[in-house]
Protein backbone atom coordinates (compact mmCIF):
# COMPACT_ATOMS: atom_id res chain seq x y z
CA UNK A 1 0.00 0.00 0.00
CA UNK A 2 1.36 3.32 -0.78
CA UNK A 3 0.11 6.88 0.34
CA UNK A 4 2.32 9.92 -0.08
CA UNK A 5 5.15 9.22 1.29
CA UNK A 6 4.54 6.56 3.43
CA UNK A 7 4.90 2.99 2.04
CA UNK A 8 3.75 -0.74 4.03
CA UNK A 9 2.69 -4.29 3.31
CA UNK A 10 -0.27 -4.70 5.54
CA UNK A 11 -4.63 -5.71 5.70
CA UNK A 12 -6.85 -3.71 3.66
CA UNK A 13 -10.63 -4.09 4.34
CA UNK A 14 -13.64 -2.59 2.16
CA UNK A 15 -15.96 -1.92 4.00
CA UNK A 16 -19.85 -0.68 3.64
CA UNK A 17 -18.91 2.78 3.52
CA UNK A 18 -15.14 3.15 3.70
CA UNK A 19 -11.84 1.34 3.40
CA UNK A 20 -9.17 0.75 5.88
CA UNK A 21 -5.84 -0.42 5.66
CA UNK A 22 -3.83 -1.52 8.56
CA UNK A 23 -0.07 -1.76 8.26
CA UNK A 24 3.10 0.37 9.53
CA UNK A 25 0.78 3.34 9.66
CA UNK A 26 -3.64 3.25 9.40
CA UNK A 27 -5.57 4.98 7.05
CA UNK A 28 -9.29 5.14 6.75
CA UNK A 29 -10.83 6.82 3.36
CA UNK A 30 -14.52 6.94 3.29
CA UNK A 31 -16.35 6.31 -0.29
CA UNK A 32 -17.16 10.11 0.07
CA UNK A 33 -13.62 11.37 -0.19
CA UNK A 34 -12.49 9.49 -3.12
CA UNK A 35 -12.53 12.20 -5.97
CA UNK A 36 -11.82 9.16 -8.30
CA UNK A 37 -11.27 5.32 -8.47
CA UNK A 38 -9.60 2.92 -11.04
CA UNK A 39 -8.20 -0.75 -11.15
CA UNK A 40 -5.18 -0.88 -13.12
CA UNK A 41 -2.67 -4.10 -13.19
CA UNK A 42 -4.01 -4.95 -10.02
CA UNK A 43 -3.68 -1.39 -8.21
CA UNK A 44 -6.69 -0.08 -6.68
CA UNK A 45 -6.20 3.32 -7.20
CA UNK A 46 -8.10 5.87 -5.37
CA UNK A 47 -7.26 9.46 -5.53
CA UNK A 48 -8.89 12.05 -2.75
CA UNK A 49 -8.36 15.27 -1.23
CA UNK A 50 -5.55 13.86 0.79
CA UNK A 51 -3.28 12.56 -2.39
CA UNK A 52 -3.34 9.18 -4.24
CA UNK A 53 -3.64 5.89 -1.97
CA UNK A 54 -2.38 2.72 -3.89
CA UNK A 55 -3.77 -0.64 -3.31
CA UNK A 56 -1.81 -3.99 -4.49
CA UNK A 57 -4.74 -5.69 -4.47
CA UNK A 58 -4.40 -8.32 -7.54
CA UNK A 59 -7.39 -9.75 -9.49
CA UNK A 60 -9.31 -8.05 -6.21
CA UNK A 61 -8.53 -4.67 -7.43
CA UNK A 62 -11.39 -4.41 -10.51
CA UNK A 63 -14.29 -5.93 -8.09
CA UNK A 64 -13.19 -3.89 -5.42
CA UNK A 65 -13.19 -0.45 -7.73
CA UNK A 66 -16.66 -1.23 -9.07
CA UNK A 67 -18.04 -1.81 -5.66
CA UNK A 68 -16.52 1.64 -4.26
CA UNK A 69 -18.09 3.01 -7.60
CA UNK A 70 -21.02 1.55 -7.76
CA UNK A 71 -22.60 0.51 -4.19
CA UNK A 72 -25.10 -1.61 -3.70
CA UNK A 73 -29.05 0.23 -2.53
CA UNK A 74 -30.46 -0.71 1.05
CA UNK A 75 -33.24 -2.42 -0.51
CA UNK A 76 -30.39 -4.57 -2.95
CA UNK A 77 -28.46 -5.54 0.87
CA UNK A 78 -31.55 -6.77 2.35
CA UNK A 79 -32.10 -8.61 -0.85
CA UNK A 80 -35.56 -7.11 -1.45
CA UNK A 81 -36.78 -7.53 -4.95
CA UNK A 82 -39.28 -6.10 -6.88
CA UNK A 83 -42.80 -7.42 -6.47
CA UNK A 84 -42.00 -8.94 -3.04
CA UNK A 85 -44.57 -9.42 -0.33
CA UNK A 86 -43.38 -7.32 2.46
CA UNK A 87 -44.83 -6.96 5.88
CA UNK A 88 -43.74 -3.84 7.58
CA UNK A 89 -43.77 -3.64 11.87
CA UNK A 90 -43.24 -0.79 14.29
CA UNK A 91 -41.87 2.89 13.15
CA UNK A 92 -39.29 2.59 10.33
CA UNK A 93 -38.34 5.58 9.15
CA UNK A 94 -39.99 7.28 6.18
CA UNK A 95 -36.76 6.89 3.32
CA UNK A 96 -37.21 2.97 3.71
CA UNK A 97 -40.91 2.88 3.55
CA UNK A 98 -40.83 5.12 0.19
CA UNK A 99 -38.05 2.94 -0.99
CA UNK A 100 -40.18 -0.26 -0.57
CA UNK A 101 -43.12 1.33 -2.08
CA UNK A 102 -41.18 2.18 -4.84
CA UNK A 103 -40.15 -1.34 -5.15
CA UNK A 104 -43.34 -3.30 -4.40
CA UNK A 105 -47.27 -2.58 -3.71
CA UNK A 106 -47.37 -5.72 -1.50
CA UNK A 107 -46.91 -4.35 1.48
CA UNK A 108 -48.81 -4.83 4.70
CA UNK A 109 -48.12 -2.33 7.71
CA UNK A 110 -48.53 -2.98 11.28
CA UNK A 111 -49.32 -6.59 10.92
CA UNK A 112 -47.11 -9.58 9.42
CA UNK A 113 -49.02 -11.01 6.63
CA UNK A 114 -49.64 -15.06 6.66
CA UNK A 115 -47.74 -14.80 3.34
CA UNK A 116 -45.09 -12.30 3.96
CA UNK A 117 -41.92 -12.78 1.96
CA UNK A 118 -40.23 -10.49 4.05
CA UNK A 119 -40.79 -8.81 7.55
CA UNK A 120 -39.42 -5.65 8.76
CA UNK A 121 -39.45 -4.88 12.43
CA UNK A 122 -38.51 -1.92 13.92
CA UNK A 123 -37.39 -2.39 17.88
CA UNK A 124 -36.45 0.47 20.38
CA UNK A 125 -36.02 -1.44 23.81
CA UNK A 126 -35.44 -4.66 24.89
CA UNK A 127 -39.23 -4.51 25.06
CA UNK A 128 -40.18 -4.51 21.92
CA UNK A 129 -38.75 -8.41 21.36
CA UNK A 130 -41.60 -9.47 22.74
CA UNK A 131 -42.73 -9.09 19.48
CA UNK A 132 -40.33 -11.88 17.65
CA UNK A 133 -42.27 -14.87 19.68
CA UNK A 134 -45.17 -13.75 17.78
CA UNK A 135 -43.64 -13.21 14.55
CA UNK A 136 -41.37 -16.16 14.57
CA UNK A 137 -44.34 -18.40 14.92
CA UNK A 138 -46.35 -17.54 11.44
CA UNK A 139 -43.45 -16.45 9.10
CA UNK A 140 -43.32 -20.01 7.35
CA UNK A 141 -43.06 -18.94 4.09
CA UNK A 142 -40.77 -15.71 4.72
CA UNK A 143 -37.69 -15.34 3.43
CA UNK A 144 -36.60 -13.52 6.26
CA UNK A 145 -37.52 -11.08 9.04
CA UNK A 146 -35.18 -8.31 9.58
CA UNK A 147 -34.82 -6.69 13.00
CA UNK A 148 -33.99 -2.75 13.09
CA UNK A 149 -32.64 -1.56 16.16
CA UNK A 150 -31.08 1.72 17.09
CA UNK A 151 -27.04 1.65 16.52
CA UNK A 152 -24.74 2.30 19.33
CA UNK A 153 -27.39 2.20 22.56
CA UNK A 154 -26.83 0.98 25.88
CA UNK A 155 -30.82 -0.41 26.50
CA UNK A 156 -30.97 -2.36 23.45
CA UNK A 157 -27.57 -3.80 21.91
CA UNK A 158 -26.92 -6.64 19.29
CA UNK A 159 -26.65 -8.87 22.18
CA UNK A 160 -30.36 -8.74 23.20
CA UNK A 161 -31.52 -8.64 19.68
CA UNK A 162 -29.67 -11.73 18.84
CA UNK A 163 -30.51 -13.34 22.82
CA UNK A 164 -34.36 -12.71 21.59
CA UNK A 165 -34.53 -13.95 18.16
CA UNK A 166 -32.41 -17.58 18.88
CA UNK A 167 -34.60 -17.83 22.29
CA UNK A 168 -37.43 -18.39 19.61
CA UNK A 169 -35.44 -20.65 17.29
CA UNK A 170 -34.83 -18.55 15.10
CA UNK A 171 -30.81 -18.08 13.18
CA UNK A 172 -29.20 -14.93 12.88
CA UNK A 173 -27.25 -15.16 9.32
CA UNK A 174 -26.75 -11.42 8.75
CA UNK A 175 -26.11 -7.98 9.63
CA UNK A 176 -26.32 -4.16 7.64
CA UNK A 177 -25.73 -0.71 8.30
CA UNK A 178 -29.41 0.29 7.85
CA UNK A 179 -29.11 3.59 7.94
CA UNK A 180 -26.77 6.15 9.72
CA UNK A 181 -28.54 5.38 13.23
CA UNK A 182 -29.62 2.08 12.90
CA UNK A 183 -28.73 -1.50 12.49
CA UNK A 184 -30.44 -4.53 10.48
CA UNK A 185 -30.28 -7.97 11.98
CA UNK A 186 -31.23 -10.67 9.67
CA UNK A 187 -33.14 -13.72 11.09
CA UNK A 188 -34.33 -17.26 9.33
CA UNK A 189 -35.78 -20.12 10.28
CA UNK A 190 -33.03 -23.00 11.08
CA UNK A 191 -32.99 -25.66 7.62
CA UNK A 192 -34.29 -28.63 10.55
CA UNK A 193 -36.96 -26.78 11.25
CA UNK A 194 -38.82 -25.85 7.57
Amino acid sequence: MRFGKQQSDGKALLETSEILFRGDFRLTIPFSAIKSAKAVDGELRLQTAEGLAVFCLGATAEKWCERILHPKGRLEKLGVKPGARVSLLGDLDTGFLAEIGNLTKAVSKNQAAADSEWIFLAVDSKGDLGALSKISKSMEGAVALWTVYPKGQKHITEKDVLGAGRKCGLKDVKVVAFSPTHTALKFVIPRSAR
